[in-house]
């Protein structure tokens, strides 16, 4: 076992490892001025003002611009003085000079201090990670399996085993956050006591809203709350009825609320006091268990039966905003989820590749006499069905994607390994690349095909994906989730013959886009293909030695194919401007790490990196 003292200096690297990839993705630091030795595994980088450079000695280039440092950074002066830097703090001060930008004293100490909370997280995250690994390991071996899959397969429940990896998953975070693991506002046994990487297991409260003060989106099948609540959590219904009645109350008049314990302690009892006072709401009501998956805020219930997952706000900053849950997403949620579950009928799933986890009702708090919308972001909830994603029969297990990067118990190898090795001998070349066509084939074509045909953009990240894969360790269909923030092109929706009603909200980005369909582009460009296949084929390159471009050849084959799939449905003018937005032009990105020193004044930065299909 690692002491902490190592953990933490993994974590240093890791945090300055991030750093510099997210400098040079932005061009914060000018790529172009990156000087690469011949054998292209060193580097030197020339500050500002020409007296000293960095060196970097192990670093290489990936395609679409990505700079990964594996290696010391060492500033040397033109005198020949080296100084090894082993921290972000000082690579920060090193290098600010050299940005394309000022960034402020207070932009610049809001980062440091933002990543110092993250790598203390995550060094703490990998101490419990040694017992549960331990702990998976002897499962395994006394089951007498190699497999973590097998394992989980054989002995656990779908759903349970899905919760299980999702957790064990919450390891790594957004390839482009610099500040991944950021709880700023938590102790260290809040962060262990609430997040999914510590297989955390949190109470919710299930308050009551007097329903004249609610406000609430559903699916068409979902015709009472009250009804559907009670089905799906039978015995805390009956509690929180009996709760309401010894007061005089009656249920009918209420709606039940779940809050997360943390939030109604730190949160919902002092600032909803006054709705408290005047007997808007209720507080003391039973108690579900339930998992934080790897949302943090999205939650598991921890029941035998396969109910519903909760997400709700938790006024915990997490990068960089408090984790609220809008207007615009409890009721967009639903209504993209009917659109969506219509045309997945009408597709036969697009070859049975998508399904999703449908957001079948959302709950806010709206005052009945005032109006305001704007405290319910925080007194919320939006419940999505989980039953026919879990209770299957098709022997597939759900994996969310962040997790296939997640080193296993006893070989610390990825968890893709697990799926490609099947015999437990290590993979070649062909192996892998046979394993990733599908894969790749099972994302680009669903998420292509729904895009083109209907104008809908799937935001199919590392977190809000599962891919469903078969004993034999291949990708065999998508399971997608988390509809609130989903970008839609009207125009491509409604010439199919649907339609969807947007939620307008001033100063809020709408979701539902009919002028320039360029946001809906960005966003399955920069979710689905930036930060998870590229992703995914930098894992594998880097894993297995492969040829630098050659699982990017593979990428471009099946996004062509995916395109063809469809062509014959789309006009040729749409089909050509896609086609080329997708394997030939730049791709944009939002610039998370730019807008954190901009203490996030502005929301919608972006930037973009070469195509990394275009050139294979």
């Amino acid at each position: 076992m690692d002491d902490f003292k190592t953990l933490i200096a993994f974590s240093r690297k890791n945090a300055m490892r991030r750093l510099v990839r997210c400098l040079f993705a932005e061009n914060i630091l000018e790529r172009s001025a990156l000087r690469f030795s011949a054998e292209g595994n060193q580097a030197t980088y020339p500050l500002k003002g020409g007296r000293a450079h960095l060196a970097f000695s192990d670093i290489a280039k990936g395609p679409a611009d990505t700079v990964v440092n594996d290696g010391d950074v060492v500033l040397v002066t033109d005198e020949g003085v080296r100084q090894t830097i082993t921290s972000h703090q000082d690579m920060l001060d090193v290098l600010r000079d050299s940005f394309d930008f000022a960034p402020t004293d207070e932009g610049v100490a809001g980062l440091k201090a933002d990543m110092e909370n993250s790598l203390t997280n995550d060094a703490h995250a990998r101490q419990h990670r040694q017992q549960w690994n331990a702990r998976l390991q002897q499962a395994i071996a006394d089951q007498g399996l190699n497999s973590f899959t097998d394992y989980l397969r054989q002995h656990a429940k779908t759903k349970d085993a899905a919760i299980l990896l999702d957790q064990w998953g919450s390891l790594e975070g957004h390839p482009y956050y610099p500040t991944w693991k950021a709880r700023p506002g938590l102790s260290d046994d809040e962060v262990a006591q609430l997040s999914p990487e510590f297989n955390a297991q949190v109470p919710l409260r299930i308050a009551a809203l007097r329903a004249d003060n609610a406000k609430s989106e559903s699916m068409p099948h979902v015709t009472s709350y009250h009804a559907w609540f009670a089905s799906h959590f039978p015995v805390q219904w009956e509690q929180w009825k009996a709760s309401l009645n010894s007061k005089g109350l009656d249920e009918t008049e209420w709606l039940p609320l779940p809050i997360h314990a943390w939030h109604l302690q730190a949160y919902v009892l002092k600032t909803f006091a006054a709705e408290i006072e005047e007997g808007i709401l209720v507080t003391d009501g039973p108690d579900l268990p339930t998992l934080p998956t790897m949302s943090y805020r999205t939650m598991m219930p921890l029941l035998e039966d396969c109910a519903p997952l909760i997400k709700l706000p938790i006024a915990v900053w997490m990068t960089s905003e408090l984790r609220s849950l809008q207007a615009k997403s409890i009721h967009m949620g639903p209504r993209i989820s009917t659109v969506i579950s219509a045309i997945l009928k009408a597709e036969n799933g697009f070859d049975q590749r998508l399904e999703i986890f449908p957001e079948e009702i959302g709950v806010r708090y709206k005052n009945a006499v005032t109006q305001d919308d704007h405290p319910g972001r925080h007194l919320s909830v939006v419940y999505r069905a989980s039953a026919p994603a879990f209770e299957r029969n098709d022997d597939c297990l759900p994996i969310t994607v962040a997790s296939l990067f997640t080193r296993l118990p006893g070989s610390g190898r990825p968890l893709f390994t697990d799926l490609i090795e099947r015999d437990g001998v290590r993979a070649n070349a062909t192996q892998v690349e046979n394993w990733f066509r599908e894969y790749a084939k099972v994302v680009t074509h669903p998420v292509v095909a729904i895009y083109l045909l209907y104008g809908i953009g799937l935001e199919a990240h590392q977190q809000n994906t599962m891919v469903l894969f078969s004993p034999d360790g291949k990708a065999r269909s998508l399971l997608i989730r988390d509809f609130g923030d989903g970008r839609t092109y009207a125009p491509w929706l409604e010439g199919r013959g649907y339609s969807l009603q947007p939620h307008v909200q001033p100063g809020i980005l709408p979701t539902v886009f009919a002028g320039d369909i360029e946001p809906v582009r960005m966003f399955v460009l920069d979710a689905a293909f930036l930060t998870h296949l590229h992703e995914i084929a930098l894992w594998l390159t880097k894993e297995y030695g492969l040829h630098d471009t050659r699982l990017w050849q593979i990428l471009r084959e099946e996004t062509d194919l995916a395109f063809a799939a469809v062509r014959e449905r789309v006009s040729a003018d749409v089909w050509e401007t896609e086609h080329k937005a997708f394997v030939e032009e730049p791709w944009p990105t939002r610039s998370l790490l730019r807008m954190h020193l901009m203490q996030y004044s502005n929301y919608r930065l972006q930037h973009t990196l070469t195509n990394p299909l275009a050139s294979v």
